[in-house]
This record gives C-alpha cells, sequence and structure tokens, in this order.
C-alpha cells in the first residue's frame, strides 16, 4: 500500500508542465546525444550542469536523468545503422543490428531496440520502486574481491561473443586489457606505456577505439569492395516494424535482458555494459527456433536482449545513487554533484526528507521512457530514408560526423588520429575476421579489474586467497572456471563450430 501512496505522490510531482517539458528536453536532448557518436551524457551534463543552479531540483534532476536514459536510445541508431555504437553499452547491439540493417531490415532492428528498451526501461523504474532496500544491501555484499572475480567471469563469458576461433577470441581479449594499461597508475600515480606523449597519460579514450575498430574499419572495408558491393544498405527495405515473428522471437530475449539488466545494473562501475554483453550471451546459449538467422548475420533477439539489458540497468543504476549517495558510474557521479549544488545531501536520507525530490524523479522516468517512444518509433522511417543515400555520398558524412564528435572529446586533434590509427587496425581485423566486441570488453573492464585486484590485495595483505576465501568471491570464480572447461569439452568445443560455420 505504501508502494502505491509514493507513486501516486510520486506522478502527482512529475505530471507538473514544468516536470514534463524538463522530462521531454532530457528525453530529445539524451536521444540527440546518444546518437552524436563522442559528445557522451557524461559530457553532456557536465556541461549543463551550470544551467540548473536557475532551476528547482526537482525538474533539473528530472532533465539530467532524461538525457542519462535518451542516450541509452540514442546510441543504438547509429550501432544499427552504420556500425558506430554511440554509447559503450551499444557495442553488443551493433553486433546484429548492423546485419539487419544490411538485409534491408533496419526498421524491425530500430523498432525493437526502441520498444525493448521501453519495456526495459518501465520494468527497471518499478524495480527501482519495489526493491531500492533490498536491492542496496545486495550491492553492499560487493567488495573489490568479488568485482575482480565478476569481471574475470564477464571476460570469460565475451569468448562466447566471438565467431570463429577461440584463440582469436582471447587474443583479442588480451589485445583490449593491454590497451586498458596504457595510462596512469591509479595508486603511484605514475605514467605508463605513455612514450613521452601527453595525451595518452589518461589512456586512450572508449570513443576512439569504437569508432576507429567499428566506423572507420567498416569504411575501409567497404571501399575495399567492387562498387557493387559497396552499398551498405539494401534499397528493399522489408517494412518498418517487426513481423509476428520477430516479435516472438525478440519478446523471450526481451524479459531475459530486463531481469539481467535490472540485477547488474545495481553493481558500480558499468553494470549496464556488463549487462549489455551477459544478455547477449545469454542470447547465443539461449535455444533459439528451428531455421532463425543466426548470431552475428541479424538476428532480432541479438538487438532486442542487449537494449532491453542496458536500459534496465541504466534504470536501476540509480539505486544505489538515490538510496545510499553512492554513484556507480560517472553519469550518477554527476547526479550526485547536482544534487549537491541544490543543497540536497544524496543518501538514505532524500527518501524521508525530500519524498516529491525521490518519487517525483522515479515517476519521471516512466514519462520519460513513454516520451522517448513517441519520439523514436516515427522517426523510424526518417532513418530510413538516410539510408538509401548512396555509399560514395555516405561515408564522407559518417567520417565528418566521427571527427566532429573525436574532436569535441577533449578539442584536440589527436583523437582523431588515433581513431584513424584504430581504422586501419580495424580493417585489419576483418581481414583476420577477428571480432572486435571482445577486444573493447577487454579494454573498458582490464583498467577496473586491476584496480579491483590490487585494492583486494591491499585490504588482504598480499594473501592471493582472499579471492576464494569470501564465498561470493569464490562463486564467481569457480563459475568461471567452470565456462572454460564446459567450453573446451570437445563435444561443446565441436557444436560451437558447427554453430558458427553455419553462420558464414
Amino acid at each position: 500500500m505504501d508502494l502505491i501512496n509514493n507513486l501516486a505522490l510520486g506522478f502527482q510531482a512529475a505530471a507538473t508542465f514544468q516536470n514534463m517539458f524538463y522530462a521531454l528536453m532530457g528525453a530529445v536532448l539524451g536521444t540527440l546525444i546518444g546518437v552524436l557518436p563522442g559528445l557522451g551524457p557524461v559530457a553532456t551534463i557536465a556541461m549543463l550542469l551550470p544551467s540548473i543552479y536557475a532551476l528547482d531540483a526537482t525538474p533539473a534532476l528530472i532533465m539530467l536523468a532524461g538525457i542519462y536514459y535518451g542516450a541509452q536510445y540514442g546510441g543504438s541508431t547509429t550501432a544499427i545503422l552504420i556500425n558506430v555504437p554511440g554509447e559503450a553499452s551499444s557495442v553488443v547491439t551493433a553486433l546484429d543490428g548492423y546485419q539487419m540493417a544490411r538485409r534491408g531490415r533496419a526498421g524491425a532492428a530500430l523498432a525493437a531496440a526502441g520498444l525493448g528498451s521501453f519495456f526495459a526501461g518501465c520494468v527497471g523504474t518499478l524495480v527501482i520502486a519495489a526493491f531500492a532496500p533490498p536491492l542496496t544491501e545486495l550491492a553492499f555484499q560487493f567488495g573489490p574481491a568479488e568485482y575482480f572475480s565478476l569481471m574475470v567471469l564477464g571476460l570469460i563469458g565475451a569468448v562466447v561473443l566471438a565467431s570463429g576461433s577461440l584463440l582469436k577470441a582471447i587474443s583479442m581479449i588480451i589485445l583490449g586489457l593491454l590497451l586498458g594499461q596504457i595510462n596512469t597508475d591509479v595508486i603511484s600515480g605514475v605514467p605508463r606505456f605513455s612514450f613521452d606523449i601527453p595525451e595518452l597519460t589518461d589512456g586512450i579514450g572508449f570513443v576512439t577505439i569504437a569508432m576507429g575498430v567499428f566506423g572507420f574499419g567498416e569504411i575501409i572495408s567497404n571501399l575495399s569492395r567492387p562498387a557493387e558491393q559497396r552499398e551498405v544498405f539494401t534499397k528493399d527495405v522489408k517494412g518498418l516494424m517487426p513481423t509476428k515473428q520477430d516479435v516472438k522471437d525478440a519478446f523471450p530475449a526481451v524479459l531475459r535482458g530486463t531481469a539481467l539488466g535490472s540485477i547488474l545494473g545495481v553493481l558500480p562501475g558499468g553494470g549496464a555494459l556488463l549487462a549489455s554483453f551477459a544478455a547477449y550471451t545469454v542470447e547465443k546459449k539461449s535455444k533459439g527456433r528451428a531455421g532463425e538467422v543466426p548470431f552475428g548475420q541479424g538476428n532480432i533477439r541479438g538487438v532486442a536482449g542487449p537494449e532491453a539489458a542496458n536500459n534496465a540497468g541504466a534504470q536501476t543504476s540509480f539505486i544505489p545513487m538515490l538510496t545510499l549517495g553512492i554513484p556507480p558510474n560517472a553519469v550518477m557521479a554527476l547526479m550526485v554533484g547536482a544534487m549537491t549544488i541544490k543543497g540536497i545531501q544524496p543518501g538514505p536520507q532524500v527518501m524521508s526528507s525530500n519524498p516529491e525530490l525521490f518519487w517525483g524523479l522515479i515517476a519521471s522516468m516512466w514519462i520519460g521512457n513513454l516520451l522517448l517512444v513517441i519520439l523514436n518509433l516515427p522517426m523510424i522511417g526518417i532513418w530510413i530514408r538516410l539510408l538509401t543515400v548512396p555509399y560514395r555520398f555516405l561515408f564522407p558524412a559518417i567520417l565528418t560526423f566521427c571527427c566532429i564528435g573525436l574532436y569535441t572529446l577533449n578539442n584536440n586533434n589527436f583523437d582523431v588520429y588515433m581513431a584513424v590509427i584504430f581504422g586501419f587496425i580495424g580493417y585489419l581485423f576483418y581481414k583476420l575476421d577477428c571480432e572486435p566486441a571482445p577486444l573493447l570488453l577487454g579494454f573498458i573492464l582490464g583498467p577496473m579489474m586491476e584496480e579491483n585486484l590490487r585494492r583486494a590485495l591491499l585490504l588482504s595483505r598480499g594473501d592471493w586467497t582472499t579471492f576464494m576465501s569470501r564465498p561470493l568471491s569464490a562463486g564467481l570464480l569457480i563459475a568461471a572456471a567452470l565456462m572454460i572447461v564446459v567450453v573446451m569439452l570437445p563435444s561443446i568445443k565441436n557444436k560451437r563450430e558447427e554453430a558458427f560455420q553455419d553462420a558464414d
């Protein structure tokens, strides 16, 4: 009963004209930011922080939250249309979404991503309302050792993501981990592997690698093909909305992705990102119907599952921020900053001292998700029109678009040059038939793994048994070891190779 009363209070606060307007503003801005590669929600919210001084706390936080989950929608658009993930969590969406676009099914892919995201966003918001306190208790059980073990499990799970050779998949993850080491040491503050290049002391940007390997690499590989094979998108667009069969295939994937995202989103350090990779792995392991399109060639489950997972994760990542004042990612850290600017102390007392703000923000997420669907579904036709542009005009536009996005990261040409280098590396991967997604996961998780490994060892005074003496950490490492054993079993290995041969 309390939950109903609280939500009624929230909708009363969120449904005012002013708050609805700022929810719409946030949703529109977020979508645009997601579509523009390079300009992520972190940079945008940071730029907009000074503007919230003139606003009340509730509309200010509603707008910033709208930017965050709006960017999750927008990021999938460029991932599907031009193979450039606008957001880190859209990397997985590009694997099958882009192949659907090439088959003339971009409309179905965009609709599956949009509707899957809407459903997951609504469920994620309900999870915040109902389970915030117990889920926060679960997050408290995770120390540095547990995070390290969870990330080891995530990386081993990523091997399943890659098509073809297991050796290539492992090599790509190791290369990603090594690239993640180019930065300044977290504990000693000493730059490493930067070769005295000042720009490398902060590390290579994720956007630089993603845009280079996916965007530029795809352009180079397209230009290497004969002109008649160069058109990225087919002219015979087969309907803008998913078919009945698509809905039957995608709905279970959306449910699984939503469940995974709701749980993993609570965890600090990229829960929504881990959720999208985990959802894709689960979909590849789940039994599909006979005759469905293989993964990596345009399977709608490979779009719907990860998109639902990253949106559910984006919503539930508000739980530790709202209930504990602990930001689980960079965007939530900025939200904590925004609350502090407005004179609100983030933490457990927000629920009791500012109930209108707390429940108004939660109710605004439902309104924001509905606005995003209303905004995005009619725009599918506009995006599809873009696909009929001949490739000789399209690729210079994509290049310009990417270079502007890269330059705005740090107002520095260096990021553009680095992306060009990674473009050629991406082309090399294409030629060697290596899947770049595990490299990106290794690159993102590498520094986080190292930080948690060193923290765990500092806390245990160098005792490596800490990873096995803590039950949750031991369970995750045992699951990772079992996954290796299962993948290496001859019968499983042969089936996996057969599956990927079928996909080719």
